[in-house]
């Protein structure tokens, strides 16, 4: 039987196809996700209902990893978010409540929508005035603009206005291309 000789690169060679091959592989593992996440809300820890994304992954242009939340709620919770426009902020939930909350359904970003998605958080976080509002701007919208702007279709029955996660069912319902099942 003829001997096959083992073909050798030089040394520079051999590394620039490794390192052209490693950023190959990292580019195709490039995607980020957003989560559609709703918590039903904790009489014994103060917590009301909620409903927020989560964006993770990694950027594909340049390669930033993404670990991000946002939802939207009123400054201060008083009485006074019965009776209109209350300040409003932009928030974070924290990893341990991120866990113990119900996703709905996922989408891949591109890195376009990505940026988009950051904008209209910005956007709604720097909103001048008294920006959240019980029943016309309250979490629900919040989250149903992120799921606009990804094309999904989104309404807002009054009787779901309190309800994160009757209303994401509702979502999901209206897109069966997501190809989600409700939560119970």
């Amino acid at each position: 039987m003829p001997r096959i000789a083992a073909v050798r690169l030089p040394r520079f060679l051999a590394r620039l196809l490794a390192l052209v091959l490693f950023a190959w592989s990292s580019a195709a593992l490039a995607e980020v996700r957003i989560h559609f996440h709703s918590f039903d809300g904790s009489v014994l820890w103060g917590r009301y209902p909620h409903t927020f994304i989560v964006l993770e992954g990694t950027l594909d242009r340049t390669g930033e990893p993404v670990n991000e939340n946002y939802g939207f709620s009123a400054r201060k919770v008083t009485p006074a978010i019965l009776s209109g426009p209350v300040e409003h902020m932009v928030l974070a939930e924290s990893e341990k409540n991120v866990k113990n909350t119900n996703r709905h359904f996922t989408l891949v970003l591109t890195d376009r929508q990505y940026r988009r998605i950051i904008a209209e958080v910005n956007a709604w976080q720097n909103a001048p005035g008294k920006y959240y509002d019980l029943e016309k701007r309250n979490c629900i919208h919040f989250v149903g603009r992120m799921a606009e702007i990804l094309g999904l279709k989104v309404d807002y029955p009054a009787d779901m206005l309190r309800r994160p996660k009757k209303w994401l069912n509702h979502v999901m319902a209206m897109n069966p291309q997501l190809q989600a099942e409700p939560l119970d």
